[in-house]
């Protein structure tokens, strides 16, 4: 795991090279011809925080409706959706997961474009999809998901803003901006506060994870890691959900791992850290500023977009060494594989 997580740095650095971005324009430029009215992401565990990064990106960046799909409802209840004005879109490391296939078959068969995000070019995912994108991550070792994961984030960001574009191209600045990215990831990773906080938590009975906006998929992936690699319950909720009741939980003894960027979602976290103050919660904040009353783990600032490619990897940190400091192997947690496939 520790090997997978230092490599993401070399990961945006290969996505980000040009036969890459040019793979993914000219897909970009296949969907913006097509000029879908709304997108379906289907997905299961860490590539469905990532599907729900890309859902937010649609909405905001495209204007486009954009939601998760339920592969329950066609394979177990054999549901028939029209999407033939939809792009779907199916998240997954490795294009294995039948559900996920069949979701994109039946909605290629209803008239939707289909594209599938995965490691696996040749994986029965990508052979379905009508349309696919290589995140080329390379083989990862441990069984929890960490360079995937940003590899499929990277990838969705390029694509939405290639389908915005029109051409599938990026402009020089936003070209520029994404190129910084490998530099600022190895930054953040050089950060020890994670494995200083380890200790710390070693025995805590449960958690919290909180962000909003593009923060909000980063918390639930942070909640994912720390219960497939430590055995901790952790609950993800957005900043508003938060307010609507659990925050009675918080206190003392329940730490909260809090996502605030500089954007306009960690600005609305303006009103959810006072309330967690007023419970005397330990709150460890993920961003790139102090917060008052709070631990910080530090990540440089940049755009909102671009923030959970950096915001994951000091949790991911956290997760590694707080599984070491519970006696806990976190390569190969109980009872999970690298592939699951459900129906």
């Amino acid at each position: 795991m520790a090997a997978d997580i230092a490599e993401q740095p070399a990961g945006y650095a290969r996505l980000l090279s040009a036969e890459h971005t040019g793979a993914i324009a000219r897909v970009a430029a296949a969907v913006a011809l097509r000029r879908p009215r709304h997108v379906v992401f289907t997905a299961r565990g860490t590539s469905d925080h990532a599907a729900l990064y890309g859902a937010y990106l649609t909405e905001i960046r495209l204007g486009l409706p954009a939601g998760l799909a339920s592969p329950s409802a066609v394979t177990v209840y054999g549901a028939r959706p029209d999407l033939s004005d939809a792009l779907v879109v199916g998240v997954s490391q490795s294009g294995g997961s039948p559900d996920l296939t069949e979701v994109l078959r039946t909605a290629r068969a209803s008239g939707a474009l289909t594209l599938a995000v995965t490691n696996n070019p040749d994986s029965p995912l990508a052979q379905t999809a009508e349309l696919g994108l290589d995140i080329a991550a390379g083989h990862e070792r441990a069984v929890a998901a960490t360079k995937t994961y940003t590899a499929e984030l990277l990838a969705l960001l390029l694509l939405v803003e290639g389908i915005r574009a029109g051409d599938g191209g990026l402009p020089a600045d936003e070209r520029a901006a994404l190129e910084r990215l490998p530099e600022l990831a190895e930054r953040t990773l050089a950060d020890p506060t994670p494995a200083q906080l380890a200790p710390r938590y070693r025995f805590a009975g449960q958690l919290v994870t909180t962000g909003r906006g593009y923060a909000y998929p980063t918390a639930r992936e942070a909640a994912l890691k720390l219960m497939e690699t430590s055995y901790l319950p952790a609950l993800a909720f957005s900043g508003a959900d938060l307010l609507h009741g659990p925050l009675a939980m918080t206190d003392p003894d329940v730490p909260v791992l809090a996502v605030v960027g500089s954007g306009p979602g960690g600005r609305s976290m303006g009103e959810v850290l006072p309330r967690l103050g007023e419970r005397r919660a330990d709150v460890v904040v993920v961003g790139s500023a102090e917060v008052e009353g709070a631990t910080r783990m530090a990540v440089p600032e940049v755009d909102e977009r671009y923030a959970p490619l950096l915001d994951i990897l000091p949790l991911q940190r956290l997760a590694l060494a707080l599984a070491l400091a519970r006696g806990e192997d976190p390569d190969a947690p109980r009872g999970l594989k690298k592939v699951t496939a459900t129906m």
